[in-house]
């Protein structure tokens, strides 16, 4: 095969720093806009950013010559250091410093698309970290810290 064919769909989710509600609905849509166009500039695609006001779901594909975590770590980075800059807070603004993230195949993608666009009323019902726990299970991940 003389070409390279890709397409690695990842779910994303970090949340704020101990989890406080930061995330203001009314600049909600600019951070997840600011956050598209940093992926786009890593030659990815966002199908979906959707969350509550304390964390963030990120349904979206990248170049598998990137490295994830350096994506990542830019991503979270630049979005907190531009939250701050646009005085959106009167308190700084910080992501927590670890993070979640799973691949998706292709046949599951429309789900987990609309798993994050109802985020909002998902979690009338569920906190974020049942939410964790859940996922955790799912995955079959390990994890000692039950205060995620």
């Amino acid at each position: 095969m003389s070409h390279t064919y890709h397409k690695l769909w990842y779910h994303f989710i970090f949340s704020t720093k101990d989890k406080s509600n930061l995330i203001k609905e009314g600049f909600e849509k600019k951070v997840y806009d600011f956050i598209k166009n940093s992926i786009k500039e890593y030659g990815g695609f966002t199908a979906i950013i959707n969350g509550t006001p304390n964390h963030i779901h990120i349904l979206f594909y990248v170049n598998p010559n990137k490295s994830i975590s350096d994506i990542v770590k830019t991503i979270k980075g630049s979005t907190s250091h531009w939250i701050n800059q646009q005085n959106f807070l009167n308190e700084k603004f910080a992501w927590q410093v670890g993070y979640s993230i799973f691949t998706v195949i292709e046949s599951q993608v429309n789900k987990v698309f609309n798993y994050i666009k109802t985020q909002k009323e998902h979690h009338k019902k569920l906190t974020f970290q049942q939410e964790l726990e859940i996922f955790f299970k799912l995955h079959k991940i390990n994890f000692e810290n039950k205060n995620l």
